[in-house]
This record gives C-alpha cells, structure tokens and sequence, in this order.
C-alpha cells in the first residue's frame, strides 16, 4: 500500500506432539472454541449457524479475491481485498436491530456514474482503518466491535494471494490440454476441469493469529464454499496447513449442497474429499458433513471419508425453499450435534 508499512508479526513455534492447554475444553467456560476457514458465501453461511451455538467463534479469511470491488481497492491501493472479510463481519452481526443494521450498512453497494459505483461501504470502510492504524488484524477487531460482531474475523495472510490453476479442458479446441488460468475471479467460472492450484507468491506468510487461533481451538470448521478458490487455498499457507495438522481441535469438513458451476461442475462429494486430500495428503480429518438430499452414493463417500480418518454425518442442512443454500438454523443444529457427538466436552448451551 502506498505510503503505509503493515507490521508484521511472528508466529509462535510448532512443536509436534506438544499438548495445548490439556484437554480440549478444560478451563473454557460452556462454550466451544470454534474457528471457520473459508471465504465468500459457503463461510457466511457457516459463521451464521455457528454464532448460534458458540460465543467463542474465530473466521479465517481467503486472501485471493481479484474481481469487483475488492479486485478494484486490490490493484488501486495494493491492499488485501477486503470483500470476504466484510461477508464474513456481516456474517457476525447479531440478530438484534443494531447487529442487521450495520450488516445492512457494510453491505450497501453504492449506485453511480462514477468511481464509487460497486464498491460496499464495508470494503471502504476496512481499507480505510487499515490505512490509519497500519494493521490488519487490529482494524477488522475494531470493525468488529463497531458491529457487535458475535466473533473475530481474521485474514490467512497479510499479503495478497493471486490464484493459478491448472485446467484440463480450458480450450475447447484442445480438450485434453492442460492450462494455467489466473485471478480467482477467472477460475471460479473456468470452462474445463480444474486439477489443482497454488497462490503467488509461493508459501506466503500466515497471519499469527490465525495460527494461534487454530492451534487453541476445540473444533476447525473447513468448508463450504467454493473448493478451489475458498476453501482449498488455506491449505495452500504453508504455518496455516501445519497448524491444522497439529492442533489438538476435531476437524469438521462441511461439504456443499451441489456442485459449483465452473470450479467444480459435475463432482461428486466423494471427489471434493479427493481434491482436497491431493492438495494437503498429510490433513486428516474427524467428520464430513454432508446435506442428506445431496449424497446420492452415500457408500462412497463414506470410503472416502474414511481413507481421510473421518465419519460422515447426514442431515438436512439445506434451505427448505429449494435454493442451493444452507439454511442457517439447521445447519447451526448439525453443527451442535457433531459437536456434542464428536467433541470431548458438553453440553454448551
């Protein structure tokens, strides 16, 4: 960013094996740490179920976002872009009128014939606090307590991503040939077969508290979202994927009502376990949980879960009026189940 240098913080060692504050939960309170990854709608969708059943809930944020808004503040001012953020501030707000207010308010897009039309008011209000206070973190905390944010919401690096990916198919004249496709934006409505991505630059820096969030969690919430531009790209930070391996929190997959039109068209559940376990092989996980109408071969997936250490939970997650979206109160009461099910600790309400 012009004119203003981020601090930068370091993340504590990982020790393999070294216990964190004994048994998950010991010490804690009645809740459950909880820490979602992701980005976009698919982890809206997670944090507004999950604030209904934990106060301690952590949101850790894509970084690669290049398109609308966000890509327009991205190549202007050299920030991170800040949309995926804002979506899951407003994710946050409470229910009361002040919390749907300011969640009204961040999301409001102006109208114009000028610079502004587009840009969220949340998006300019982010960058606007990161170039005052010259840090990430400490601006979205203070956004959030603006909002009465119902959790915190944490960028996975303090430097923007690009993604790239490897598509079979991108060239409809050549359906066998394998391209690089650039931008999130640009894969996520790639014609072909996405086969794999990475971020540019290579092995970048995670967020320290992202890091300590999900070594001191009870449970880390993947998913839903979309696979190769949200979800899959936390595996891609090089302390941010240890962490995950290392914490002693149950890890809970959350698969998506149905395929995405472009980055995953066509897969099956079973294949986004595939996809996620070539990206990161060494990741296990302790459930997958899936929407009931959506797992048409319900043997598969569980092989598939199973060769990644996990059981599969079924329940309807999905909005009850058709759209292919999660309905916000039973996923929230899936997640409860998994959690009183799974975890160590309970009950939490």
């Amino acid at each position: 960013m012009t004119g203003r240098t981020f601090r930068m913080r370091r993340v504590r060692k990982l020790v393999p094996g070294r216990a964190r504050g004994g048994e998950r939960g010991a010490g804690r309170g009645a809740q459950p740490k909880v820490v979602a990854l992701g980005g976009g709608h698919g982890l809206s969708a997670s944090l507004a179920a999950l604030r209904r059943i934990t106060g301690d809930l952590t949101a850790v944020v894509t970084v690669a976002d290049d398109g609308g808004s966000s890509g327009r503040l991205r190549d202007e001012l050299g920030v991170l872009p800040p949309g995926d953020l804002r979506k899951a501030l407003a994710a946050l707000c409470g229910d009361d009128e002040w919390g749907q207010t300011w969640a009204r308010v961040i999301k409001h897009r102006f109208e114009s014939r000028g610079d502004l039309h587009g840009h969220a008011v949340g998006n300019l209000l982010i960058v606007a606090l990161w170039e005052q206070l010259g840090d990430h973190v400490q601006a979205l905390d203070l956004v959030g307590k603006l909002l009465g944010a119902h959790g915190r919401v944490l960028p996975m690096s303090a430097v923007p991503l690009e993604l790239q990916a490897l598509v079979r198919g991108h060239d409809p004249a050549a359906p066998d040939a394998v391209s690089t496709v650039c931008g999130q934006a640009t894969v996520a409505l790639t014609p072909g077969e996405v086969q794999s991505v990475h971020v540019v630059p290579e092995d970048p820096p995670a967020v320290p508290e992202a890091v300590e969030a999900v070594l001191d969690a009870d449970w880390v919430v993947l998913g839903p979202g979309s696979w190769f531009s949200s979800v899959i790209p936390h595996l891609l930070v090089p302390e941010l994927l240890q962490a995950l391996q290392e914490t002693k929190a149950r890890r809970v997959l959350s698969l998506n009502l149905a395929p995405q039109p472009g980055e995953t068209d066509g897969f099956s559940p079973q294949r986004h376990l595939e996809v996620l376990a070539r990206h990161a092989p060494k990741l296990a996980l302790d459930v997958v949980l899936a929407d009931e109408a959506a797992v048409p071969d319900r043997q598969s997936l569980t092989d598939a879960a199973k060769r990644l250490g996990a059981t599969v939970e079924l329940a309807p997650v999905a909005s009850p009026d058709g759209c292919p979206t999660h309905d916000p109160e039973l996923l929230a009461a899936a997640y409860d189940r998994i959690f009183r099910m799974h975890g160590r600790i309970g009950p939490w309400r």
